[in-house]
This record gives C-alpha cells, sequence and structure tokens, in this order.
C-alpha cells in the first residue's frame, strides 16, 4: 500500500518538508528517525500499512454500530413534514425511539457492574508459602490504584462497547502525577532564653501518587489484526488505536525524563495535525441534547491525531537493531507523518498491554455481533408499532372537514382559535346549516399497536436474557397472581444466563488486565505505597504488623501470584433461602454445631445477602487473667496500669 499523506501539501513530494528544520534530537538506540529521512519514512509506510488494513477491515462493521447508536437514544432525525409540524405546534409529539433496549442496556450494565465493582476489583494468592503476605500486600496496593484512578469509570465504558458493539476495549497504563508535596521540619532556635522548637512546612515538586490506570478504547478507533478473533487478540501480528491529544500535552510529556517522546517540535511547523483515519464516522451526535467527542480540528487549540501501534516484528529486518528473533515494539505516528515514539515494548509480562471484552464472541469473527445488535429488528418492529400510532392519532384529533365553500365563509372556518364565530354566506341564509360542514369519518387502524408492542417487549426480554424482573419490575398480566416460587424461579434462570455473560468477561477481560496490573506494579513501582489494612485478608496482616495501616515497598510484592477471577455472580445473586434454613437446623442441633463452624457459615450467609463489612460486627476478644499473673506481669513491665501510660 502507498505511503498516504494527509495535511500539508508543501513539497513536491506532497507531504511535509522538515529539512529546514533540525532539533538536534538524541534518538533511542541511534536510529535515524529525524522526519524527512529514508530510514524515518519507512517506518511510517509501514505503520500507515497495517492501520490502513486494520480500519479497512473493521469499517465494515462501521454501519451496524450506527444503527446501535442511534436505537440507544430517544431522538430521531425528524422528516420535512414532521419538523414543519412541529415548528407551528411544538406540543405535539413526533417520531421517537422507543427506550427499551436503552432499558435493557441498563439492566444488563447494572448486573455486570456488580459483578466487577466489588471490593477489591482483583484478588491474588499467592504460588507458594513464602508468596502469601506479598500477594495480600499486592491486592490491597491494586485496590489502592483503582480508587485513585477510577478504574471502575472506565471499565463501565468497556462493558458499554462490549454490549453494543461487540467488543469493548482497555489498555492498562502506568500513571505518574507530579505536584506540590508538603514537607515538615523542625527548626531549632538557640537564645541566652534557652533553644525553641518550631513546625515548618515546605512544599516541593515530587511525585504525588504513581499506580495502574485503564484507559477505555473507542471501537471505531481500534486497529486490531484483521487475522486473528477477538478473544485471540494477543496471537496477532500488531493492535493499535486512534486518539487525539494535543500540541502542548505532547510537548509536556517530551519534556519528562524517560518519557521516550521524541519529534513533537516537528509538528509545530503542521498546519494541519489530523491522521487520515480519525474520522467521527460514530452517530452518537444524533443524540438529542448530546454530542460526541471533536473529531474535527479546532480553530482555537492544536489537536494532534495518534496512531498508536504495538508491531510484533523482528528488528534486524526493519533495521532497528541486530536481533533476529521476534520482539514487540511500539510505535507512535503523529499527524500521519511524524514517529514520535520508538521503542521495545519492555513489559515484563510480554502481552500487548491491551485487552478486549467480547461475552458475544464465536471464537472466528474480528468484530462479533453485540447484543444490542441482536435485538435490533425487534426494536425497529417496535419502533414502528409505536410512531405509527402516534402519526395515526396526531391524524386523528385534527379536523377533517368536508366543506361546501358556496355555502360557507372558508376564511372563518380555517381560524383555529376557540370560540370563533362560522359565517355563512348568502345563498345559505335560511337553510339551517346542518348540511354545510360534515365531519369525516376517521377509523384508528392503529389501536391494536399498543397492545401488540407488548408482545414485541417480551420477545425482546427473552432474547436479551434481561426480563422484567431483571430490569425491576413485576409481571404483569393475566388472571393468576405471581407466586413466590414462580418469581424466584424466573429470576434464578434470568441471573444464570448473565452470569454466563460475566465469567465470560472475567476471563477475557479481567483476567487479563488483572495480570497486568500486578506485572506493572512490580515492574514500575519505585517507592512506598501505604495502603489501610481491610477486606479479606484483613486478621491475617492485623496479626503480621499489629497496625491499621501498612508500607508496601516493592521489594514486599516481589512475589509469584495467581489472578483469582470472578465467578460473575453476584452479592444476593444466586442466593437461595436453604442457606438459612440450613444455619437454622444446625444452630439448633448440637451434634451439628461440634462438626461445623457455626460463626463461618453465618459469615457466607452475610455476604451472600451483599453485606461487605461482616468483619465490624465481631466482638473483639477479651482474655481473663489471675491478679496473681497480673502483678507478675506488670512487676516484669508487661503490663501499664492505665494512669501510668
Amino acid at each position: 500500500m502507498p505511503y498516504i499523506v494527509t495535511g500539508d501539501q508543501t513539497s513536491p513530494a506532497g507531504k511535509q518538508d522538515y529539512s529546514r528544520y533540525n532539533y538536534d534530537y538524541d534518538y533511542p538506540m541511534d536510529l535515524d528517525l529525524k522526519p524527512g529521512s529514508k530510514f524515518h519514512d519507512a517506518l511510517v509506510s509501514k505503520i500507515l500499512t497495517r492501520a490502513n488494513e486494520s480500519r479497512a477491515e473493521i469499517s465494515k462493521r462501521f454501519d451496524s454500530w450506527r444503527t446501535i447508536d442511534k436505537i440507544l437514544t430517544t431522538y430521531v432525525t425528524p422528516e420535512d413534514q414532521e419538523v414543519i409540524l412541529q415548528r407551528k405546534e411544538p406540543k405535539k409529539p413526533i417520531s421517537i425511539v422507543f427506550p427499551y433496549s436503552y432499558s435493557m442496556l441498563e439492566a444488563l450494565l447494572t448486573y455486570l457492574s456488580m459483578a466487577f465493582f466489588q471490593d477489591p476489583m482483583f484478588q491474588y494468592e499467592g504460588v507458594e508459602a513464602d508468596d502469601t503476605v506479598g500477594a495480600m500486600l499486592l491486592e490491597l496496593v491494586i485496590r489502592v490504584h483503582c480508587l485513585k484512578t477510577k478504574v471502575p469509570l472506565a471499565l463501565h465504558t468497556v462493558l458499554r462497547d462490549s454490549l453494543s458493539y461487540g467488543i469493548g476495549v482497555g489498555i492498562p497504563e502506568w500513571q505518574t502525577q507530579y505536584g506540590k508535596v508538603p514537607i515538615r521540619s523542625e527548626v531549632f532556635t538557640g537564645s541566652d532564653l534557652g533553644t525553641t522548637r518550631a513546625t515548618q512546612v515546605d512544599f516541593i515538586n515530587d511525585m504525588i501518587f504513581e499506580g495502574n490506570g485503564l484507559t477505555n478504547i473507542d471501537p471505531y478507533m481500534f486497529l486490531p489484526d484483521p487475522a486473528v478473533s477477538s478473544i485471540d487478540i494477543q496471537k496477532g501480528e500488531f493492535v493499535g488505536w486512534l486518539d487525539r491529544s494535543n500540541i502542548m500535552n505532547m510537548l509536556s510529556e517530551e519534556s519528562q525524563p524517560d518519557s521516550g517522546c521524541f519529534n513533537v517540535k516537528y509538528l509545530k511547523h503542521k498546519a494541519n495535525k489530523t491522521s487520515s483515519l480519525m474520522l467521527d464516522q460514530s452517530s452518537r451526535q444524533d443524540k438529542f441534547g448530546g454530542t460526541s467527542l471533536q473529531r474535527q480540528m479546532s480553530q482555537t487549540t492544536n489537536p494532534v491525531d495518534n496512531i498508536n501501534m504495538y508491531i510484533n516484528l523482528i528488528p534486524k529486518d526493519w533495521g532497528l537493531s541486530d536481533y533476529e528473533y521476534p520482539q514487540k515494539w511500539f510505535f507512535r505516528l503523529s499527524a500521519d507523518d511524524v514517529i514520535t515514539a520508538c521503542e521495545p515494548a519492555d513489559h515484563n509480562h510480554g502481552l500487548y498491554p491491551i485487552a478486549v471484552a467480547s461475552p458475544e464472541f464465536d471464537g472466528y469473527s474480528m468484530t462479533p455481533i453485540g447484543r444490542m445488535e441482536i435485538l435490533y429488528g425487534l426494536q425497529h418492529t417496535l419502533d414502528f408499532l409505536f410512531n405509527s400510532h402516534i402519526t395515526n392519532v396526531r391524524k386523528a384529533i385534527n379536523d377533517m372537514l368536508i366543506v361546501d365553500p358556496y355555502l360557507v365563509n372558508i376564511n372563518d372556518l380555517q381560524n383555529p382559535e376557540p370560540g370563533k364565530l362560522i359565517r355563512l354566506r348568502r345563498p345559505a341564509w335560511g337553510r339551517g346549516v346542518d348540511k354545510v360542514v360534515q365531519q369525516l369519518a376517521v377509523q384508528d387502524i392503529t389501536r391494536l399497536n399498543i397492545s401488540d408492542s407488548a408482545y414485541i417487549t417480551q420477545w425482546m426480554d427473552r432474547i436479551s436474557g434481561a426480563d422484567q424482573s431483571m430490569q425491576g419490575a413485576i409481571r404483569q398480566g393475566g388472571p393468576e397472581r405471581l407466586t413466590k416460587s414462580e418469581f424466584q424461579g424466573t429470576r434464578g434462570s434470568a441471573v444464570s444466563r448473565l452470569q454466563r455473560i460475566a465469567m465470560l468477561i472475567g476471563m477475557q477481560f479481567m483476567q487479563d488486565i488483572g495480570t497486568m496490573f500486578a506485572v506493572h506494579a512490580q515492574q514500575y513501582m519505585t517507592r512506598e505505597a501505604h495502603i489501610k489494612i481491610t477486606g479479606r485478608y484483613e486478621q491475617q496482616l492485623m496479626q503480621t504488623f499489629n497496625t491499621g495501616r501498612a508500607s508496601v515497598s516493592p521489594h514486599d510484592i516481589a512475589i509469584n501470584y495467581d489472578v483469582i477471577v470472578r465467578d460473575g455472580s453476584i452479592p444476593g445473586g444466586n442466593f437461595s433461602e436453604a442457606w438459612i434454613q440450613l444455619f437454622n437446623i444446625i444452630g439448633s442441633n448440637e451434634m451439628l454445631v461440634q462438626q461445623f463452624d457455626v460463626v463461618k457459615l453465618f459469615t457466607y450467609i452475610a455476604q451472600q445477602l451483599g453485606a461487605k463489612n461482616v468483619e465490624d460486627f465481631k466482638r473483639v476478644q477479651q482474655t481473663q487473667m489471675p491478679d496473681q499473673d497480673i502483678l507478675s506481669q506488670a512487676q516484669a513491665g508487661n503490663l501499664v496500669p492505665l494512669g501510668g501510660m
């Protein structure tokens, strides 16, 4: 594929001429990455070739995705006649998208959020005996990272994309934040009266936070390898994505030590910094009252479009080094013209730092169908039934009259104001008014549309798995009453279907992200992290640290671990009252009490019902000692009276 250039057409070759500028960059590994050089342009061509091939394949799904964007809102572009009607009478309804698919999407997202937003989001276990405490500390460190960088927000977008478009893409990244940090110091001042001590607080520039973060990728901007399926993204030869930054942020990144960013100053000489692939082809902008991300160039800012890509390549064949075996490299191509990042991927996990959630995968497709796409036909039929009924009602409430213009004054009849006076023309005087104007009979042929739409919604419930009970509504209709066993059985079946989706996403996405978070913490953590000892390891860690908080160094989490993948259940989702009955039976039988731990059983039941802090209600164990033992311990200094503390 030829080298595609967009933007400035200032040189005979059709691309920006950078030979007039020289910023004397120190390029990594002494590569000739100056814009305009032969080696630089060869890399640009290879990156653009892969990006265009991926875009050409994934763009085949854009038409279907745009229909999903439209049905997940209540607004549609009105027809010309409806525009005229709305201008004349704004209160009259026009065509809408009946938001039933949106309701089911909310129900599915609610379940998945409850399944994955549990605290902690990622759980770890040590492989060997020496790794036990380290795995506990690692879990608490990752918990702090998830809270600080608001990982659930990006995860929610990934889950929503996976249900809407069939794929949800996320990138784990190591984030560092710098700012003013307070430093306390004590100042001693000596004088004839003695020495005084004062506390002084100074603020210095330092790192405020470092930790894992998660960024979601717009599926329209995703650039996967077309040769692999959605669940085999790690087996592809490359994977990439497009994003939009700005010249100021990129210059700030370039100024940071060890950022791996270069050539940004050359971008200042390009008037147009867009990418030929960075086009907003979604229909999100059609939402009433909302807009999509601005994909057009701004007149007041300096946005820069970037193609980010990881490529598994042989460095010797590409002229990058003498290494003769496949190695993953990261490239960032800015404005389709300037390489601003080029380095080997140094992640210890050896994976592309990217994960894909694809609950409707078939094992073969690169972009499988989404659950909302499956329902599109029924949603389209539902919209037709509803809108046709509204159109017929709007037609029926308007007076449709048959008038003899020879007998009545048309101007008086056309006056829409109430309490009007309609005058007859002279030929009709004295003949009466019963045959002057006659109402045209109107039949409502769409009166059954609303009742028919109920059948459509029932089928949508069955297909989606988000029935009325999952949406917070109780079954309506029928002479019989809804029984307790019927409700529990129906809801249990629905929960099982949703649990399957959550289990798949857990294995596809959460397991990979959890592994990468742990590896990144072990690899990039540079200073101690302060954690609060809480959660399922609280008792074990309290015995080790004897305090509610602890400092964790990079050495403490250098352990072997296993990521625990959640089973997709939610608190109370699959709970049965049989557990309560068993608890009552065990608690009232002395032989069973001796065989079973009643406290653990009660804790399990409480957790299944949704209680998150059962440990807070346990009694503090108090030990009674004989008086003689107390006196001996006090004399030895092991016990101190309250007044002597």
